[in-house]
């Protein structure tokens, strides 16, 4: 993949653990290709039945080192209150930063449809900023991490990752070929031990999505699939098919 096909990609969750149980094996095929990756997360996920805040960053920490395929992906924490996540100016706003200052030209973001109230503000709040991060003659507050932010951008796609607490099928866009990426994306998913190794109501987890991706994979030929779904049509520019 020649440089100037390598795109500058934002993966927000709406707590840590949603990026990498939705889409953990894209993050690392993606990472492995070259694309610069940034995963931000709009809550630190606390409180929590097991685990606590400095857990959970140090988790979140060691899953986004399992991803990056030369060192740890950069990880921005948004640190709005968990459980009540708000779709407020001022979030809007403070997503938009983020995406100047990395540049975006893809985010992916939670699926529209679901159960917690978390993740549906969260991607109106993404959805909207998408647009907020266009305007010129206003500023944008500089996220955690940086020191700046760049100029007005307006992010060519959106693509919709499924990490539901609601119990459906879904019924994606396209499925993503992560065949080989399935011990990293595993190795990601386990990082949050206080999640799914010491939580005993969430040990299958693991298991589900590997089932998942598995069943997804089987849909296009592949050994392992993640599954995504848009608004807006996807440009081809030829086909490389899995």
């Amino acid at each position: 993949m020649s440089d100037n096909k390598l795109k500058s990609i934002l993966v927000v969750g709406p707590h840590p653990d949603d990026q990498e149980l939705g889409m953990g094996g894209t993050i690392a095929k993606l990472a492995s290709q070259g694309h610069r990756l940034t995963i931000l997360d709009m809550t630190d996920g606390c409180p929590t039945p097991v685990g606590d805040r400095a857990t959970r960053l140090a988790e979140a920490a060691a899953a986004a080192g399992e991803l990056g395929a030369n060192g740890a992906i950069p990880r921005v924490l948004l640190d709005l209150p968990n459980r009540s996540v708000q779709h407020t100016l001022e979030a809007r706003h403070r997503v938009a930063g983020v995406i100047r200052a990395v540049q975006a030209d893809i985010i992916f973001l939670p699926h529209p449809e679901d159960a917690h109230p978390d993740h549906l503000a969260t991607t109106r709040l993404v959805e909207d900023a998408r647009f907020d991060a266009k305007l010129t003659k206003i500023d944008m507050p500089v996220p955690p991490g940086h020191t700046e932010i760049g100029p007005p951008i307006y992010p060519k796609w959106m693509i919709y990752y499924y990490c539901s607490h609601l119990r459906s099928v879904p019924a994606p866009s396209f499925i993503m070929d992560i065949a080989g990426h399935e011990k990293t994306k595993r190795a990601a998913i386990l990082a949050y031990r206080s999640q799914f190794v010491e939580n005993e109501r969430n040990k299958h987890v693991p298991e589900w999505i590997a089932a998942q991706d598995q069943y997804f994979g089987s849909r296009i030929g592949t050994a392992a699939g993640e599954a995504f779904w848009m608004r807006e049509p996807l440009g081809l520019t030829g086909l490389y098919l899995a």
